[in-house]
C-alpha cells in the first residue's frame, strides 16, 4: 500500500493540540506535500520516502522562524510520529488518512 494521501493529523505542542491536514504525494523515494492546520500553511522541504517511513522539514515563519525535523511511519492508514524544533524537543504527531 502506498503511504501517498491525505491524514488529518493531531501533534501535541507546548502551544496546546494543534490540528492539521498532512498532504503527502509521492515520487519514488521523494515526496512533496503541505501541512494545513490552525496555525497555517507550511511546504514539505526535502522529503524521503523509505518503505513506510517519511522523513521531512517544515521552514516555519510563524509564531517564530524555525525549522522542524519530523519523522513518521505509515501502517495502514494511521500515521505516527513527532516534529522536533531545536531548542524545544520533540512534539507527537497521530493521525488518520483521508484519501
Amino acid at each position: 500500500m502506498s503511504v501517498g494521501g491525505k491524514y488529518e493529523c493531531l501533534t501535541k505542542t507546548p502551544m496546546g493540540d494543534q490540528t492539521a491536514v498532512l498532504t503527502v504525494n509521492i515520487d519514488g523515494d521523494q515526496f512533496t506535500g503541505d501541512n494545513v492546520g490552525t496555525m497555517g500553511s507550511d511546504v514539505v522541504v526535502d522529503g524521503r520516502v523509505d518503505g513506510n517511513r517519511l522523513t521531512w522539514k517544515f521552514n516555519l515563519t510563524s509564531p517564530l522562524p524555525i525549522t522542524l525535523e519530523c519523522e513518521a511511519t505509515v501502517d495502514g492508514d494511521t500515521i505516527s510520529g513527532s516534529y522536533t524544533a531545536p531548542g524545544f524537543g520533540a512534539f507527537p504527531m497521530t493521525g488518520k488518512r483521508t484519501t
